[in-house]
């Protein structure tokens, strides 16, 4: 795991969207390589390690991160790892983060995930996005639709969704399952069901947790949101913006994409998130530029948060 200082010099960047659910036996080993491998390329982003593997995003010039790549590969369990490639750089991250937690995503369900070297165990179907299509088409034409369900955040699904989708009435992952439980969906519990998010990593557990409590016919999209957009554009199932953790805050596939947020205020098409202007509020809201400008609608809405920035 050793390293050495070799930052990369060329113009071009790149952000790296990675994740490997395999058996890690020491993770806070593996945090503190990460962390320094980062360090000597001058890559900046978030790293999450855990017993259950490792979930990053990080950003940096080109050479920097074929060389993370390459380095990073030479942990046994991260192998055969696949890395995603987006537009972007170092500097859309305010700066470099890599920490051990009890799950690379969190749910809450940390003792209840069960990984070996192939991954998660009891999961979805994996599908890539032509045999989504295809499972739709078949599926359609023995007169059953299938249904896409939403993996990420209901904040997300404001601004691009796949046609037709059940989006969970959740603010954090923590709260799916007390949705999962809660019911509301018992009714799909004999139907096809896809479930998606942006890379696939939070249908990793999703799904799993999902069979776990009676959904017979869970499947998930290998690369999510990311690599299905990558193939079908705007011309397929997904329609809209992507949401992205970083300070683009939203991504296109193509210039046909549909404009599906609006501002909370006025109505006003948008795809942009903004911070509540109440400082103490953490709350991100769909704002158009004019209503983002002005004291008296800069906020989220709540009533305390409307009279402390007005």
């Amino acid at each position: 795991m050793g390293t050495k200082s070799t930052r990369g010099t060329n113009s071009e960047t790149r952000i790296l969207l990675y994740y490997r659910f395999t058996p890690v036996a020491d993770p806070t080993a593996v945090m503190l390589w990460q962390r320094t491998l980062c360090e000597s390329l001058g890559l900046r982003g978030r790293i999450i390690i855990s017993h259950h593997g490792i979930n990053g995003t990080v950003g940096g010039s080109l050479t920097a991160v074929k060389q993370y790549i390459r380095r990073t590969r030479e942990y046994p369990g991260f192998h055969d790892m696949e890395f995603k490639w987006s537009a972007g750089s170092a500097e859309d991250f305010p700066k470099l983060s890599v920490k051990v937690r009890d799950e690379i995503v969190s749910f809450g369900a940390a003792d209840e995930l069960r990984v070996d070297e192939n991954g998660v165990v009891g999961g979805g179907t994996h599908l890539s996005p032509a045999e989504v299509d295809e499972l739709v088409e078949k599926k359609r034409a023995a007169g059953d639709d299938v249904v896409f369900f939403d993996g990420r955040n209901a904040m997300e699904a404001q601004i691009g969704r796949f046609r037709g989708a059940v989006v969970p009435d959740v603010e954090t992952t923590h709260d799916f399952l007390r949705e999962l439980e809660s019911g509301k969906y018992d009714d799909l519990k004999d139907r096809p069901v896809v479930t998606y998010c942006t890379g696939g990593i939070r249908c990793e557990v999703l799904s799993a947790l999902m069979r776990n409590r009676g959904f017979n016919e869970v499947y998930q999209i290998d690369g999510g949101i990311v690599r299905y957009g990558e193939q079908f554009g705007d011309s397929g199932l997904w329609e809209g913006s992507l949401y992205v953790f970083d300070k683009r805050m939203h991504m296109e596939f193509s210039e046909d994409a549909v404009s599906l947020g609006t501002c909370m205020h006025c109505g006003t098409a948008t795809n942009t998130y903004h911070n509540c202007a109440n400082g103490d509020c953490r709350a991100m809201v769909l704002l158009c530029e004019s209503c983002a400008g002005s004291p008296a609608t800069a906020h989220c809405g709540r009533d305390g948060c409307a009279a402390l920035v007005s």
